[in-house]
């Protein structure tokens, strides 16, 4: 690692992914504290990145020759998903990456026996899951940990984890909090899952990333929760705030019960929505990244940024309709 460009505050970080929402939102923050920055991806993901953000095109999976020779400061991975991914990276780079930084989840955490639990909750196990099996929502927190796992076998002790939890604000290629705020705007009876106090965390993109990047200037050792809320408010507490900032007079939310007589296949045109009851892993400590520097900004601020880049855009076709809505509250 260059310590001089270090010590000077400029360092050449390297953001695998980098172009869509998570990697954007680190990328421009990298560039806003005066980093040379360059991103690494398959080029396929339409970009706003400024024409000053180097990019290198290639695939993790099978085509990784444009880092050859290429030497960084830090390299911030966005995207690992399975070990693989961190075997090829280590295998291009090595030390060339320099200080190295994994964007992981809370999703690779064992169910933590107590609410607010911090980072020494337990991790999962692979088991027998195939390391690069393919990534769904059951395989999902196993890999992750998996890959953490990697990064520190790979690229040495003194590597950085941090481990978000739902994601929310502009550029959000999920669609997932953007649905509550387009639902809420348009008013009326809004269906949501219950049981209405099961938690609901988030960070903003944009805190995630002023977040990661001043914890690679600090060349954090370790893992972190990137938390912007805690405790956890309930799901339908969240949904209020965002009601009082978007919604017409007379919106009402109603509530609708997983344990009921609805069709349950309904259940998953509900983003954010975490199960029948709340868990304990939805409702973690972030004490710790506050403690490094982790600034929140409210939620209001999350929800004008969500209708700054989402307003007027197609309502999506897995979204919930009004007709499907219209009939899951017929009876209520």
């Amino acid at each position: 690692m260059d310590l001089r460009a270090v010590m000077l505050g400029s360092m050449k970080i390297l953001v695998i992914g980098g172009s869509s929402f998570v990697g954007r939102a680190i990328s421009l923050a990298a560039l806003e504290q005066g980093h040379d920055v360059t991103v690494f991806n398959r080029g396929a993901t339409s970009t706003d990145l400024p024409s000053t953000v180097r990019r290198l095109i290639g695939d993790r999976k099978t085509n990784l020759t444009a880092l050859e020779g290429q030497r960084f400061d830090a390299t911030i991975d966005v995207i690992a998903y399975q070990r693989g991914d961190v075997e090829r990276l280590h295998e291009a780079l090595g030390e060339r990456a320099g200080y190295y930084l994994q964007i992981s989840s809370i999703s690779s955490y064992q169910e933590p026996q107590t609410e607010l639990a911090d980072e020494s909750t337990p991790l999962l196990e692979l088991g027998d899951v195939d390391p690069n099996a393919q990534v769904t929502g059951a395989t999902y927190g196993v890999l992750k940990a998996e890959c953490e796992r990697a990064a520190g076998e790979l690229f040495g002790p003194t590597i950085g984890i941090v481990r978000p939890t739902y994601v929310i604000g502009g550029h959000d290629v999920t669609l997932r909090f953007p649905y509550w705020v387009a639902r809420l705007q348009r008013g009326g009876r809004v269906a949501f899952p219950g049981p209405a106090n099961s938690s609901l965390q988030w960070i903003d993109a944009r805190d995630l990333g002023a977040f990661t990047v001043q914890i690679t200037e600090q060349q954090f050792v370790g893992a972190v929760n990137a938390i912007g809320v805690s405790p956890a408010p309930g799901f339908k507490e969240t949904l209020e705030r965002i009601a009082t900032h978007v919604s017409p007079e007379g919106t009402t939310l109603v509530e609708l019960s997983a344990k009921g007589d609805v069709d349950r296949s309904w259940y998953q045109k509900f983003p954010l929505w975490a199960g029948p009851q709340s868990e304990p892993i939805m409702n973690m400590s972030n004490v710790k990244a506050v403690s490094l520097g982790l600034t929140p900004r409210s939620l209001e601020e999350s929800i004008d940024d969500v209708i700054k880049w989402f307003g007027g855009q197609t309502w999506p076709s897995h979204w919930l309709s009004e007709e499907e809505e219209a009939s899951l509250l017929s009876n209520r």
